[in-house]
């Protein structure tokens, strides 16, 4: 694993408590690794807003609670969203939103750019979009750790 933060994806949480999928298991077993300190990783605060606004809209409040509370237990950087993540941002999506972007994940990499984070633990493939940006997929990381 990387002795660099890398940011972590709301994907990789959902992932690993979510229903069976092909990127569950590989998904749990980055969490495990964060949680036993051999993988640092960083998230920002509008990792929390989506776990909260995905499972409040499925009406499961508790998961989200409980979650969102977990997820900032185990990880131990998190970054705000100041101005000029903001302003960032918005060029980002000016730039990138015709690759499929969304505005949320410009918003990750406004926080990454600001606070020189260059990877991303994601299964979003539009994140391989952005130049200067290295997303390392989960299944590949577990392959890669199995093999070991």
């Amino acid at each position: 694993m990387t002795e660099a933060f890398a940011f972590l994806d709301v994907n990789v949480p959902m992932y690993a408590a979510g229903q069976p999928h092909p990127y569950r298991d590989a998904c749990a077993w980055l969490m495990t690794e964060v949680a036993n300190g051999r993988l640092a990783v960083a998230i920002d605060v509008e990792i929390i807003q989506e776990i909260l606004y995905r499972f409040g809209a499925l009406r499961r409040w508790d998961i989200a609670v409980t979650m969102a509370f977990s997820l900032l237990e185990l990880v131990p950087m998190v970054y705000p969203i100041r101005l000029v993540e903001s302003h960032l941002s918005i060029d980002l999506f000016e730039h990138y939103a015709q690759k499929g972007v969304t505005a949320r994940d410009v918003l990750h990499v406004a926080v990454m750019q600001q606070n020189n984070l260059d990877q991303i633990i994601s299964t979003d493939e539009h994140f391989d979009a952005f130049a200067g940006i290295t997303r390392l997929d989960p299944l590949q990381l577990f392959t890669q750790a199995n093999r070991s």
